[in-house]
């Protein structure tokens, strides 16, 4: 009897079914979006796509550029967890001493978007940003050790550049972006836990100059070409905020954003052609793997 016994739990552990039982899936890798209006997608139709594939930890509804960010893993057969913890207008100094408990548990990958000028009161001026962004890394470390912290530096807005009344008023439009890409390697310089500088306004000025994107909204769009910003020349434009999140996927996964495809899904449905999204792809992988090298700047994977 128990030879027979053995016999048939031999013969069960070999028959096809036993051999194509399904393997436990891999827990998602979880990424948190701390930000303002930038990461939101504000004053475009990315602010509340896809709302329901991502968590907005403040209930407001957004899906905006992690949305984005969501899609793009999904279509590189990536499994990430998608949340974002945002609020227009403010610092990362805000996010830490008012909304903290909210996110205040352990993250595999987090993305900081600081207020556009750095300091509403001093702009270009990165003290404050370095000392939240210190803050911040302390609080998500002691979660989890290992967390892959990111700085985004965001993009020249033309209202502070064409208008008067602005330290970058009458500069070159790539000027502003140039400086906030600068101020944050010096911040991550500072503060060793970040790993690395997301470079979406040096992305954008790379639009500008390879022709893809119109570099100045107050003289109209010049045909053929894209308009980064919304209608206030400040926030951005469907495509602005499609190249912002093509720069977080590429940097932050290490996946060359043009693997995604002309025929990529969330640009057909907020309005891209083919040719726009193909552009828009081909600038994010050119300015990532221009910046690959230093500790600060984008690194490999």
């Amino acid at each position: 009897m128990k030879f027979a016994a053995a016999l048939l739990v031999t013969s069960l552990l070999g028959s096809p079914a036993a051999a194509q039982a399904p393997k436990p899936e891999a827990a998602p890798r979880t990424i948190l979006f701390i930000g303002n209006s930038f990461t939101q997608g504000a004053h475009s139709a990315v602010r509340n796509w896809r709302a329901s594939s991502v968590s907005d930890l403040n209930r407001a509804g957004y899906g905006g550029v992690p949305a984005l960010f969501k899609a793009f893993t999904e279509q590189a057969g990536l499994n990430y967890a998608v949340s974002l913890e945002t609020q227009g207008g403010k610092s990362l100094g805000f996010h830490y001493d008012e909304r903290r408990s909210l996110f205040d548990k352990p993250w595999d990958v987090v993305v900081l978007q600081e207020f556009s000028t750095l300091n509403r009161e001093r702009p270009g001026d990165p003290t404050a940003t370095a000392r939240d962004t210190a803050r911040l890394a302390e609080l998500l470390q002691r979660r989890n050790p290992k967390v892959q912290i990111n700085l985004m530096a965001t993009w020249s807005r033309a209202d502070l550049t064409y208008k008067p009344g602005s330290r970058w008023s009458g500069a070159n439009i790539a000027v502003m972006a140039g400086d906030l890409q600068s101020a944050s390697e010096a911040v991550c310089k500072q503060v060793t836990a970040v790993q690395q500088v997301l470079p979406v306004g040096t992305a954008w000025n790379r639009a500008f100059e390879t022709g893809v994107a119109d570099p100045n909204p107050y003289d109209g769009i010049e045909f053929g070409k894209l308009g980064l910003w919304a209608y206030d020349h400040y926030h951005g434009s469907v495509p602005g905020y499609y190249l912002e999140a093509l720069v977080v996927f590429g940097a932050v996964t290490g996946i060359d954003p043009t693997t995604l495809g002309k025929d990529e899904r969330a640009a057909d449905e907020l309005g891209l052609s083919d040719e726009q999204a193909a552009a828009l792809q081909k600038v994010a992988s050119d300015e990532i793997a221009s910046r690959r090298g230093g500790r600060c700047q984008v690194s490999r994977r």
